[in-house]
């Protein structure tokens, strides 16, 4: 099976699914920017995590096509193939918060394993040149904190432990039984903990940026000595763009590497940035069955495509920082909507 191309001056029209979410939203930017000849349409439900603001400063982009709809319909997917004849798929669309996964299930289900299966399905029908599946490490499971020698490979079991890993796996071994019977040509990453802008205020970083910001305590599950491999998401959207035009077939790749932390240095890094106290630290009950460490080994992307994460997490959260310095717009009516009440749900009574 050929790779698309090693060549930038073939042209695509590519579907990014859940494009208006945090990692899809800055695939949209990234590619628009790198490839301007591509065409980009991007499909997107806007639930919780969807944010038509993320994709202002593209709307205008003759290149740029959004629609809304959910990638579970399956009548609406088949006729956006038919009507758009797309070269390439790539998937982000995924519920993807573990603490709502806990929650409420089977929204996971839906979206991230139905939503996979008619993806998939469409590219049968309609033939594609490349789908695209981005998934997550914590599809592996968890490592021991005191074996800090160990890290995910290509070839590392399957062990989940939240349903949203779960569903996510389930994807990928979706993927790859559509590439083994269909001969659908599939390419899976797993990305490690991705941030930057454009980042939904209810994960980690962003979180804690506008907590500090606004004076709030920053709430740090158990005693925060989980550790995360962090990957700023410009990095992870240049290993998407390799891993589609160059990746082989029916290979998965992993993204990331090197970037280590435990959730109470990331805190305590954005604390010092902002020149805020360490008294706002508020330790919470931790999460039901949370992982304790990731760690992703990229050598296999390395050899094969020379991807390694350029941005060191020190540089990367100096300007997520300032990106959100900049944009408090943004998150801020993200922060006085919806959000608020599941918060409160989620911390108010740990």
């Amino acid at each position: 099976m050929q790779n698309i191309t090693e060549k930038e001056n073939i042209t695509m029209k590519i579907i990014v699914t859940g494009g208006a979410g945090f990692i899809g939203g800055n695939f949209v930017h990234y590619m628009l920017k790198k490839h301007p000849e591509d065409e980009i349409i991007c499909l997107d439900a806007l639930t919780y995590a969807g944010n038509m603001e993320t994709l202002a400063p593209v709307m205008d982009n003759p290149k740029f096509k959004f629609v809304k709809g959910d990638i579970t319909d399956r009548k609406m997917v088949f006729e956006l193939f038919e009507t758009e004849k797309p070269d390439v798929i790539v998937n982000f669309a995924a519920e993807s918060h573990v603490d709502r996964s806990i929650e409420d299930p089977e929204i996971f289900l839906k979206t991230n394993i139905l939503g996979t299966g008619v993806l998939l399905d469409a590219c049968r029908q309609y033939g594609i040149t490349r789908y695209h599946q981005v998934s997550t490490d914590e599809v592996y499971g968890d490592l021991p904190l005191d074996r800090p020698d160990l890290f995910f490979t290509e070839e590392t079991p399957i062990h989940t432990s939240s349903p949203y890993s779960a569903s996510k796996a389930s994807a990928d071994l979706l993927v790859q039984a559509y590439h083994r019977t269909f001969k659908v040509p599939v390419t899976i990453s797993r990305c490690s903990n991705n941030y930057g802008p454009y980042h939904f205020p209810e994960k980690l970083i962003p979180l804690m940026i506008a907590n500090a910001l606004n004076g709030k305590k920053l709430p740090v599950y158990g005693k925060g000595e989980n550790v995360r491999d962090w990957l700023y998401v410009e990095d992870h959207c240049h290993a998407i763009d390799l891993i589609i035009r160059g990746g082989r077939v029916g290979e998965v790749y992993n993204i990331g590497g090197h970037n280590e932390r435990t959730n109470l240095q990331v805190v305590k890094t954005i604390i010092k940035e902002l020149d805020k106290s360490e008294d706002l630290i508020q330790y919470v009950t931790d999460r039901a069955g949370h992982d304790m460490r990731y760690a992703i080994d990229p050598t296999k992307i390395k050899n094969e495509l020379g991807w390694e994460p350029e941005t060191t997490f020190d540089e990367g959260i100096k300007r997520t920082i300032q990106w959100y310095l900049d944009n408090k717009d943004w998150w801020e009516n993200i922060i006085s909507g919806e959000y608020q009440n599941y918060y409160a749900k989620m911390y108010d009574n740990r």
